[in-house]
């Protein structure tokens, strides 16, 4: 090991860098789970809305935590924002991709070209994001 540490601590740096955030690993959670931190989720999202939406300025009513197993987010027409409990485990630029694109919503209530651009003004990356955002599938 001594003779090939170099080698090994070079091999160990090419690696970190190739898996980034393309193996976010979502751990298995249930309703227990759930519970003792839907709380903490709802924090994290209200910190992030609030500096995330200063570049919009976007009124909302109401933020909510879910434990959805299919959707990572939502918006409604009435302009209450729902979000799941698992926003926790993502890696920041994913909350913020996820966050950023409930709040576009709460203007433009489609995927057109408008709501994109709207995205783009925050998230230049957002192509990339969603992407591996749906690359994890569902959130059960």
């Amino acid at each position: 090991l001594m003779e090939r540490e170099s080698w090994i601590l070079e091999k160990v740096e090419y690696f970190l860098k190739r898996v980034s955030l393309q193996t976010v690993i979502l751990p298995k959670v249930g309703r227990r789970d759930y519970l003792a931190r839907k709380d903490e989720a709802l924090v994290l999202v209200r910190e992030r809305i609030a500096e995330l939406n200063q570049g919009y300025g976007f009124a909302f009513r109401i933020i909510s935590i879910k434990n959805q197993k299919s959707r990572w987010g939502s918006c409604s027409r009435r302009g209450n924002l729902n979000f799941n409990f698992r926003i926790i485990f993502l890696p920041r630029e994913l909350q913020d991709y996820l966050i950023v694109h409930e709040l576009c919503h709460l203007k433009e209530l489609n995927h057109g070209k408008n709501f994109w651009r709207l995205v783009g003004e925050m998230v230049p990356e957002y192509k990339k994001l969603r992407k591996q955002l749906m690359s994890l599938g569902s959130t059960s």
